[in-house]
């Protein structure tokens, strides 16, 4: 008997993972980034072709990730690109080092922002990132993100009993950082694997369920989380379109636990009883609305 495809949202989230360098060297990174990472064999073109190909094929926003995506050389040209798509663009960056002209492009309308922070002791930030300087940093960034009014999402990740992430989250309520995960937990996939191993109970469940990625060779997955169940396709060689609709997708879709139904379970509020992952993952959960929808649950604040 064949397995039952789950009933999910059609993909409109589409994560694109362009680059693997990065400037920090985070020993859990899902990506297994770092300062030597690949760009991949995506060239500018294909990931332009792509972009314009997105709408049609439902995209309605994209998150640039890596990797630290502002580390792809034409990453400025990629961002201007999709924007002329009509996409809504989220940039999920280690905030370790932002121009002035970058802060320009962030902030268009169209545009959120999200990153990720450990604790608010330097130290103990930096040895997570492995970056001396890393948190003075993303911290002076986060405040200058919120002074501009750009709408920014922070996940927080718990790596060690111990860690200052309560403390973290605390700070960034303070700093006037409205929107907050759950602190989640160290994922094992990429460099995480070496310490929890990898598995299904490692995602969160809602892989494919609205959302893929694609990564910087080209290959389609549910998620970025979920790279090691393996790809649907490659966009170098076959439209997006057909991918989300064939065969391999609905194969892989079939391979993730979905608990009670696609829907049922919401990470973002759960008591540490949802299986197979307590909290979202660090790139999930982070699809912000348009900059006036963002405005309307703080009105009123003073």
């Amino acid at each position: 008997m064949a397995a039952h495809v789950p009933e999910l949202a059609p993909v409109h989230f589409l994560e694109l993972e362009i680059t693997g360098r990065c400037q920090l060297r985070c020993g859990h990174c899902y990506a297994d980034s770092g300062p030597t990472g690949s760009h991949g064999t995506m060239t500018t073109g294909d990931w332009e072709d792509l972009l314009a190909c997105a709408p049609a094929a439902g995209i309605a926003t994209v998150q640039f990730i890596g990797g630290e995506p502002t580390r792809h050389p034409d990453f400025e040209r990629l961002l201007t690109h999709a924007l002329a798509q009509a996409l809504k663009v989220q940039v999920f960056s280690n905030l370790y080092r932002v121009t002035d002209r970058l802060w320009d492009l962030l902030d268009h309308p169209g545009v959120t922002l999200a990153t990720s922070y450990y604790s608010d002791d330097p130290g103990e930030h930096d040895r997570i990132t492995g970056r001396g300087g890393s948190h003075a940093r993303t911290l002076a960034n986060i405040r200058q993100a919120v002074r501009r009014g750009i709408p920014l999402k922070v996940a927080i990740v718990r790596l060690s009993d111990g860690q200052r992430a309560e403390q973290a989250y605390a700070q960034m309520q303070a700093l006037g950082v409205h929107r907050l995960g759950p602190i989640d937990r160290m994922r094992g996939v990429g460099r995480g694997a070496a310490t929890i191993g990898t598995g299904v109970r490692e995602l969160c469940g809602q892989c494919g369920n609205g959302r893929a990625a694609v990564a910087s060779d080209g290959e389609v997955w549910m998620c970025v989380m979920s790279r090691f169940l393996g790809s649907a396709g490659n966009v170098r060689t076959t439209p997006l379109a057909e991918i989300l609709t064939g065969r391999a997708w609905q194969d892989l879709l079939i391979r993730v636990p979905r608990r009670n139904g696609a829907m049922a379970c919401n990470p973002s509020s759960d008591g540490n009883d949802c299986a197979p992952a307590e909290t979202v993952c660090e790139g999930d959960a982070l699809i912000l609305p348009t900059r006036w929808e963002w405005l309307i649950p703080l009105a009123g604040i003073g």
